[in-house]
This record gives structure tokens, sequence and C-alpha cells, in this order.
């Protein structure tokens, strides 16, 4: 598990979606956790999943052929380790978030969305995506060298991966 942070507009979701099908390329099993502080709705008012938790229901899943999806209300910000049984069998993690967690972290900085990086002092950075001249005493890749985040990623974890 590996979060991705970063400040608003340094470029975290644009990096995961360049990530993710580079790892799947190479055989990973990938599964993504979205950090939203501010909460979510994910169904539609009027749609039957919705009404089921409008009526009370505390979990809902919604099944089709190709997909699952749950919604389920939770009496706290649950932490990556205790969202990990609902990603079983991933080779990898990937997170969009939990800065302040204490596990492995990469931080995308741009000097134009934020003046300073926000993972200068933090023992779990792992790594650096950036194309700023900064040096955090960790490896740093260019915002393009998606390739460079992957082979850094399968020898950090071990991840039993096709090199492309």
């Amino acid at each position: 598990m590996v979060s991705i942070v970063g400040n608003s507009g340094a470029g975290k979701t644009t990096l995961l979606e360049k990530l993710i099908p580079e790892l799947v390329k190479r055989g990973c099993r990938v599964g993504t956790v979205k950090h939203d502080v501010h909460g979510f709705q994910i169904d539609k008012p009027g749609k039957d999943s919705w009404r089921h938790k409008k009526a009370g229901a505390s979990t809902t899943l919604i099944s089709s052929p190709q997909q699952i999806g749950m919604v389920k209300d939770v009496d706290h910000d649950h932490s990556p380790s205790e969202l990990i049984p609902y990603l079983p069998w991933m080779d990898i993690i990937l997170l969009e978030g939990y800065k302040r967690a204490e596990h492995p972290k990469i931080e995308v900085f741009r000097s134009k969305a934020h003046p300073e990086p926000i993972c200068g002092s933090d023992k779990h950075l792992i790594a650096l995506v950036s194309s700023d001249p900064v040096d955090l005493g960790v490896p740093r890749f260019s915002l393009d060298d998606i390739k460079g985040v992957a082979d850094f990623l399968s020898v950090y974890f071990g991840l039993k991966t096709q090199k492309t």
C-alpha cells in the first residue's frame, strides 16, 4: 500500500491514471482508494439503492454482471489499514490522499501548485514525482516517468511484474 499525496492541483489523479495501466500491463492486480475528507455521494437520488439507504439500510450493495458497488455507513474516517479487507487479492493498493498516515508515500509536487513539498520531513516519504529541482533525500522521478515510478514500486514492494 502506498499513498500518492500532494497539494490540490499537483497532479495526483493524473499520475494515478497513468500509473495504474502501467502496473496492470506488468501483470499487477491494482486496487485504489480515494480519500475524501469532505464526504461524497455516489448514488443518485431516486435510484433503488439510494431509496434503500434512505429507508434505513446501513449497507447497500449494488451488483451487476460487470461490477459490485457498496455504500456503507461508518462511524469514523477509516485508516488505510482498515480498508485493506475491502480490497482482497490485490498486489498493490494505491491510495490518493492520506498524507498524514504512517505508511509509504509518494509526493507529487509542482511549485506552481504550492511553494513547498508537504512531505519534506516525513519519514514515510519514499519517492518524489516532480519536474522541479527538489531534493528530499528520496528518489525523484519526472512527471512523465511513469515506467520509472512503476519500476521503483516493483522493486520497493517486491512485486512480481513483467518489465515493459
